[in-house]
């Protein structure tokens, strides 16, 4: 069965475990009913973040009203790496990488961070990224929700292939990258690079952290579908 249009459904889109007896978490139903005002009988549409979805109407009891339709998968995942920032700069990256599409999403500690985190504030960050996630997977009506992982530093990011930096000098990314590495606002170190000797180039322009993000991220997903 050919799936309709995700992005051109009616109402607000939510996450639940099961599609077959969908029930919303409680801060999804308060967001529903006293954010978005719905009412009983108001549509909406629902997905388990692994790749299905369907069309509900909303109440005490969400009634779907729609077959339960599943994605076609692409043919990889693309992730991105963001170097620890000040502020909230590491959240409007998950934030703007999830709604462009990104699979996996790795913030990590660099030698020139200017932030640092400890083990406490490393797990408490990362559940806070989760979450941003989470809320822009469902604003940008994705069925998949990306994975989010706050590590030390960058070497776990290394064993797989198709990894590159972002820096000057290098060419456009394409579909032989599957993870791109934005640096820190103090740029890479002479060991860092050498550890990750594949660049790649976002532009002619100087970019800030989150902003190259958004650019990375764009480039990942356009190469993929190009691929497919």
């Amino acid at each position: 069965m050919t799936a309709p249009d995700l992005r051109m459904q009616d109402g607000p889109h939510v996450f639940v475990s099961d599609l077959g007896r969908p029930e919303l978490d409680d801060d999804d139903r308060h967001h529903l009913s006293r954010a978005l005002r719905l009412r009983d009988g108001d549509a909406l549409t629902l997905s388990d973040g692994q790749g299905s979805w369907c069309a509900a109407q909303f109440g005490a009891v969400i009634e779907p009203t729609s077959p339960i339709y599943q994605i076609a998968w692409p043919a990889y995942r693309v992730g991105l790496g963001i170097a620890l920032t000040k502020a909230a700069k590491p959240e409007f990256a998950v934030q703007k990488a999830t709604e462009l599409g990104i699979d996996d999403v790795i913030v990590f500690e660099t030698e020139n961070s200017v932030a640092r985190w400890d083990d406490a504030k490393r797990s408490r960050n990362e559940q806070r990224l989760i979450k941003v996630a989470r809320e822009a997977a469902m604003q940008s009506r994705r069925v998949t929700i990306p994975t989010v992982q706050v590590v030390r530093d960058l070497q776990p990011l290394l064993t797989g292939g198709g990894v590159a930096r972002a820096d000057f000098g290098g060419i456009p990314t394409n579909s032989q990258h599957r993870l791109v590495l934005i640096g820190p606002e103090g740029g890479w170190s002479e060991r860092e690079r050498d550890m990750i000797p594949d660049v790649v180039d976002l532009g002619p322009t100087v970019l800030r952290a989150e902003t190259a993000a958004v650019v990375a991220s764009t480039f990942l997903v356009t190469s993929r579908l190009r691929s497919d």
